[in-house]
């Protein structure tokens, strides 16, 4: 049996393993091992398309919910409406989406995706459910759906949401 599992060290060094069996027993400590490689592969596969992992969420969701405003998109994203801005800023710069006076709050904006915008979440989408298939590859489909099932009733648990 191997006693060093986890990889580490140096970059450019020859990887150091380190025995993390005491931290394996963690649900939380694989599902950030899995997370850290799903995001570097999300990362390489958004790159492309002029994404990050937090703009193509933001895109996505604004392509899904019109009009949404940016208080609404904070709270979907869990990020302080402070740290939202450079997001929108970067998707608005981009032509990707924009930001207008919310018709019922005039001090509120009304986020939409431009034609072009919806164009690239489409194809952003189309990447990311291929990356998600080259990952998820090793599962059968039940076990696939589980695994979304078992994180959902995770996420729910630890808010309090039934």
């Amino acid at each position: 049996m191997a006693k060093f599992a986890a990889g580490g060290g140096d970059a450019g060094a020859s990887p150091i393993r380190v025995f993390d069996g005491t931290l394996r027993s963690f649900a939380g400590y694989n599902m950030k091992r899995a997370f850290n490689l799903v995001q570097a592969d999300l990362a390489r596969t958004l790159e492309p398309f002029g994404l990050r992992m937090m703009t193509f969420t933001a895109l996505a969701l604004i392509v899904d919910n019109p009009d949404m405003s940016q208080s609404q998109l904070a709270g979907a994203l869990a990020v302080e409406r402070s740290n939202l801005v450079t997001i929108v800023d970067d998707l608005e710069k981009h032509g990707w989406i924009t930001r207008n006076p919310a018709p019922n709050d005039r001090r509120s904006h009304a986020l939409r995706a431009t034609p072009d915008g919806e164009c690239l979440c489409e194809k952003a989408v189309s990447a990311v459910a291929a990356h998600e298939a080259k990952l998820l590859g090793g599962l059968q489909a039940s076990e696939a759906a589980a695994l979304i099932s078992t994180l959902r009733k995770i996420e729910h648990s630890a808010t309090g949401d039934a």
